[in-house]
């Protein structure tokens, strides 16, 4: 897939919020810092489509993207709140917990959302326990290894296998999964590619 035009829509407080849902879509969430900012502008080719911070944290809308493909097709990405930490509030963080938990489970036309590992780290319980959440509401995803660039190959291919294992002991099927860098554009044809096929599917 080769993507031809990428714009910001709006940005929502709610899943009641969103633009209608008459295109396919597409989300990303991941822990706060994970380098969901920098891989959606990877993937859309826009450097500063999506804001990059070093401040977790930093989105705290549902924000939507129209996506246009050189054959034409049009789908929506959607760039969620990072899960777990954060500098804000109690009642900040409960509020986009509730946001993104009604999101995930209540928007009709997500086709697919992409849970961003840090594949720096070995498995995170808290990435873990996001992961078993979705299983528990039938929410299809797929799993993105992130910042694959910052550590040698061998940690990195460790601490993928590691997550992996420690996720097929509750699962009897794994999800797909990727691995990415947003610096070196590791993965991003293929994630282009997994979308492309999901777009073809009835």
């Amino acid at each position: 897939m080769e993507i031809i035009k990428s714009e910001y829509v709006i940005s929502s407080p709610s899943v009641d919020m969103c633009p209608k849902a008459d295109k396919r879509e597409y989300a990303f969430i991941g822990r706060s810092n994970v380098g969901k900012s920098s891989l959606i502008n990877a993937i859309t080719n826009k450097k500063e489509l999506a804001k990059v911070s070093g401040t977790p944290g930093k989105t705290q809308l549902i924000n939507h993207f129209i996506i246009t493909s050189a054959d034409q097709q049009q789908w929506y990405l959607v760039d969620l709140p990072g899960y777990g930490y954060a500098k804000r509030a109690k009642n900040v963080r409960k509020t986009w917990t509730k946001m993104i938990e009604e999101y995930i489970r209540k928007r009709e036309n997500l086709v697919t959302l992409f849970v961003l590992i840090d594949s720096r780290h070995e498995p995170q319980q808290i990435d873990l326990d996001f992961v078993n959440s979705l299983g528990e509401w039938r929410v299809p995803f797929s799993l993105v290894f992130t910042k694959s660039d910052k550590t040698t190959q061998r940690e990195t291919a460790a601490n993928v296998r590691r997550f992996l294992e420690a996720l097929s002991e509750g699962w009897e099927e794994l999800p797909p999964h990727f691995l990415t860098s947003a610096v070196k554009r590791t993965g991003i044809r293929q994630l282009l590619a997994h979308i492309a096929e999901l777009n073809k599917a009835e």
